[in-house]
C-alpha cells in the first residue's frame, strides 16, 4: 500500500515502516561516533519505543553496549491500517540489535499492569539474571489501576484560575488566543494517578521483591519544568501536579536504593516536540520561538542528543548526576539558559501569525512532527508501494 501521513489535529493517524527505520538507524549512528559510554549492563526500559525512552534504549544499547528490555504498548499493523509508529520503532531497534549481536528483547503490553510486571520480572530472571538500569518513560492519556481496578484520565488544564495566552496551529502556522479553564480537583487527582510516580515506585518495589534489580541499581524517569510562561498550563497545572509527585517519587526510591548503593533520578529534559507535546494548548508555539533561537545559537539539540548527554555527562563516564545536590538532574539548562530564555521572550511578545516564519521555527516544528511517525525521512520514496505489516523480533 502507499502510506501517506493523514493527522487529526495533533495526531497522526498513519505510520511508516522504513520512515521509521532510517530514523532509528540515524540515532544509532550517532551513538557510535560518540564516546563509548562506561555502563550499564543489563538494561529495562519502560515505555521504549518513542521518544526519551526510546532514545534511552538506543544510547545503552549502542552507546555501551547494554543488553536491553524494552516494555512498551504498540499496535501491529492489521489490513489497511498501519502499525504505530512506536511499533516499527521497536522492530528496527530489535533488527539492529541482532546485527549488531547485543541482546535484547521487546514485552508489547499495558506496563501499568501486574501481569506484565510480572512477564518482565520472569524474562528478567530468565535471561539477565538482574539489571542495573531502570528507564521509566511511560506517556499515556490514560490508567488502570492494579490493585482498585480504577481506570485514570490525565487531563490538560490549569489549576485554580483559567489561561489565557497565545497558541499557533503547527499545520498551517496561524496564532491566535486560547482559554483553558481550570481543572477540578478529581481531574487533578486523575492526572496525577495516570502521570505521577506511583507506578514508577510499583516497577522497583516489584523488581526488588523478585530480586531481579542489581546492588548499586540506578533508575531514572523524564520530567519537564519550562519557562514562567507555560508554568500556568504545565508546571502548574495539572501535568505539573504529577510530575511533582513523580520527583517526590524520586526521593522515596533513592532512600530504598540506597541501602544497597543505588540510586533514583528524574532527569528534567528539553522542551521537544512529541506527540504530547503538540497537543498541550501554547507549547508549540512556544517550542518553535525556542527552536529558532537554540539553532541560531548552536545550541539545539534533538533527542537522541540529550539522552547521550544524560548518559555521558550525569549517570555513567564519572559524571555527576545531579550538580544542585537533588535528585534532579537538569537536561535542559541549555533550554533555560538567561540569554536563550530572554530572546525567546522578546519574541514571544511580537509573536503573531504573519512573523511565524521570521520569528520561529515553523518549520522546523513541522518536520520534528513528521518524523515521529517516519514521514518527511530524506531517502524514503513516500510514493512506493510498502507492506505495513512488519514483526518485532525477540518479542516476548
Amino acid at each position: 500500500m502507499i502510506i501517506q501521513p493523514k493527522t487529526r489535529g495533533f495526531i497522526c493517524t498513519t505510520a511508516h515502516p522504513e520512515g521509521c527505520a532510517r530514523q532509528i538507524q540515524e540515532q544509532i549512528d550517532f551513538v557510535k561516533a560518540q564516546k563509548k559510554l562506561t555502563g550499564p549492563v543489563n538494561v529495562l526500559v519502560i515505555g521504549a519505543s518513542t521518544g526519551y525512552g526510546l532514545a534511552s534504549r538506543i544510547t545503552a544499547a549502542f552507546g555501551a553496549g547494554a543488553n536491553t528490555i524494552g516494555v512498551f504498548f504498540d499496535k501491529a499493523a492489521e489490513g489497511a491500517r498501519t502499525a504505530s509508529a512506536g511499533w516499527y520503532n521497536s522492530a528496527a531497534f530489535e533488527q539492529a540489535a541482532a546485527q549488531q549481536g547485543l541482546k535484547s528483547h521487546s514485552i508489547v503490553g499495558d506496563a501499568f499492569s501486574d501481569a506484565i510486571k510480572t512477564k518482565t520480572i520472569d524474562l528478567i530472571k530468565a535471561e539477565y539474571g538482574t539489571v542495573d538500569l531502570v528507564v521509566y518513560s511511560v506517556a499515556s492519556p490514560r490508567r488502570t489501576h492494579p490493585v482498585t481496578g480504577e481506570t485514570f484520565s490525565s487531563v490538560i488544564k490549569p489549576v485554580g484560575t483559567a489561561y489565557t495566552n497565545k497558541t499557533m496551529n503547527f499545520h498551517t502556522g496561524e496564532v491566535s488566543t486560547v482559554t483553558i479553564e481550570p481543572a477540578t480537583e478529581d481531574e487533578v487527582r486523575q492526572t496525577i494517578a495516570v502521570m505521577g510516580g506511583e507506578d514508577w515506585g510499583m516497577w522497583i518495589d516489584q523488581l526488588q521483591e523478585a530480586g531481579v534489580l542489581a546492588d548499586g541499581a540506578t533508575t531514572v524517569a523524564y520530567s519537564y519544568i519550562g519557562p514562567k510562561i507555560t508554568h500556568p498550563i504545565y508546571r502548574d497545572g495539572t501535568i505539573g501536579q504529577a510530575k511533582n509527585d513523580l520527583e517526590q517519587t524520586a526521593i522515596a526510591l533513592n532512600e530504598k536504593l540506597n541501602a544497597k548503593g543505588g540510586r533514583a533520578f528524574v532527569s528534567v529534559n528539553k522542551a521537544l516536540v512529541t506527540q504530547s507535546s503538540s497537543a498541550i494548548p501554547v507549547v508549540p508555539l512556544y517550542i518553535s520561538a525556542l527552536y529558532k533561537v537554540m539553532k541560531e545559537k548552536e545550541l539545539h539539540e534533538n533527542c537522541i542528543q540529550q539522552m547521550y548527554r544524560l548518559f555521558s555527562d550525569h549517570l555513567y563516564n564519572g559524571g555527576e548526576a545531579a550538580a544542585d545536590g537533588s535528585h534532579l538532574i537538569r537536561i535542559d539548562d541549555w533550554e533555560m539558559r538567561e540569554d536563550v530564555q530572554i530572546e525567546v521572550m522578546r519574541r514571544w511578545s511580537e509573536l503573531e501569525t504573519g512573523n511565524v516564519p521570521e520569528l520561529a521555527d515553523l518549520e522546523g516544528y513541522r518536520e520534528d512532527f513528521f518524523h515521529l511517525f517516519g514521514f518527511q525521512t530524506e531517502g524514503v520514496d513516500y510514493e512506493a508501494d510498502t507492506d505495513p505489516a512488519v514483526e518485532i523480533p525477540n518479542q516476548v
